[in-house]
């Protein structure tokens, strides 16, 4: 039995809900998750731990600076031991942008991150434009007109594949 500790970085909270879906995968495996965010334990010690999942998501483009920040005071750690990371985007709700080697926000990570983990995954995410602030819902719109995505003002389009998430979670389960 192994001790996963998953560190996830959420804008809206569906990050979250993927990682607890990861979680639900994992333990069904008899392994040990624990789930902690970047902002909450920006310095969590990862020597107890066995295998470290990074989830992330995006927003306006980037990933959050908090973390790289993570990864950055974590890099031995993060290389020494069984490590995986994913992303969720909206854009990932194209299917030739659905996967690590076509996504644009995997490329941009891999080349802004100081550690390439062993196992990477990218999820679509969520468009709940009643939750977003005002400025937010209408660059939200903006962003998804120019990408031919859903722009109504009442739209709530969720566009993860979660048996994806599931094969993730028992990839990480072997890795």
């Amino acid at each position: 039995m192994a001790n996963i500790l998953i560190v996830y970085s959420t804008t809206d909270g569906h990050t979250l809900r993927i990682c607890r879906r990861l979680q639900q995968v994992i333990e069904r495996q008899a392994h040990r998750v624990t789930l902690a965010s970047v902002n909450d334990e920006p310095d969590a010690d990862l020597d107890p731990f066995d295998k470290i999942v990074i989830g992330a998501s995006i927003r306006y483009g980037k990933h959050r600076p908090q973390v790289y920040d993570f990864i950055r005071r974590n890099v031995k750690v993060l290389e020494s031991k069984p490590s995986a990371f994913f992303s969720v985007n909206v854009v990932a709700r194209k299917p030739d942008k659905n996967r690590p080697e076509t996504n644009p926000y995997i490329k941009q990570f891999q080349k802004k991150a100081p550690w390439q983990p062993k196992e990477m995954a990218v999820f679509a995410g969520k468009i709940d434009y009643q939750k977003y602030s005002f400025w937010d819902r209408h660059i939200i719109r903006l962003i998804m007109w120019m990408t031919e995505g859903p722009t109504h003002p009442k739209t709530v389009a969720e566009f993860t594949n979660w048996k994806e998430v599931e094969a993730f979670g028992q990839r990480v389960c072997v890795m």
